[in-house]
């Protein structure tokens, strides 16, 4: 998997696959890791003291409120600056259209709903940025390949999925804390 990659980039990935497996472990995410792996994990992305911020404020206030319309206004940058075939601009369309209703659910408090919809996102933005290359089997070590800390963020999207089965055995706190998480990288992507 990594015979191309420099000693560097191996030395990072090996930082990186603690923080990772202390968030999500191999039997699932549980709140036992704690939020300070969720704020591990956002400090290895680059977006600590954002993520530290951010999580230290109460979830309606009003620089939480500032911040979500700073994420749309980028994810809508980065969905209509990506460069697609004709037959995928409704794709890019349909995907502008999916911002407004996850805000929503965040400013809701629907932590649950919020992380299966941004997991939508993000698999709709994989394909913008990546192509049918997304679909594939090793599309989380082509990303590495790419740039490790880029690796790094499309692989916590490849893991929200297992959190859809943990309704009620996750607490709010620690779900906003993983949705956050990413967030804030698209924000300042």
């Amino acid at each position: 998997m990594y015979r191309c990659l420099s000693n560097e980039v191996l030395a990072t990935l090996g930082e990186y696959r603690g923080v990772a497996e202390a968030l999500f472990p191999a039997d699932g995410f549980s709140p036992g890791p704690g939020l300070q792996a969720v704020a591990d994990f956002a400090k290895a992305l680059g977006t600590g003291s954002e993520y530290q911020r951010l999580f230290a404020l109460k979830k309606d206030e009003e620089s939480v409120r500032v911040f979500l319309g700073h994420f749309q206004n980028n994810l809508d940058l980065l969905i209509q600056k990506t460069w697609v075939e004709k037959a995928d601009v409704a794709r890019k369309e349909k995907l502008q259209d999916e911002i407004p209703p996850l805000i929503a659910l965040i400013e809701r408090g629907d932590f649950l709903q919020a992380i299966e919809k941004f997991g939508t996102v993000l698999d709709e933005l994989a394909y913008l940025f990546f192509g049918t290359q997304s679909a594939k089997e090793d599309f989380t070590e082509y990303t590495f390949r790419i740039d490790p800390q880029i690796g790094l963020f499309w692989w916590y999207g490849s893991q929200l999925g297992g959190l859809k089965g943990k309704n009620g055995a996750l607490s709010d706190e620690a779900l906003w804390a993983v949705l956050l998480i990413g967030l804030c990288y698209l924000t300042n992507f």
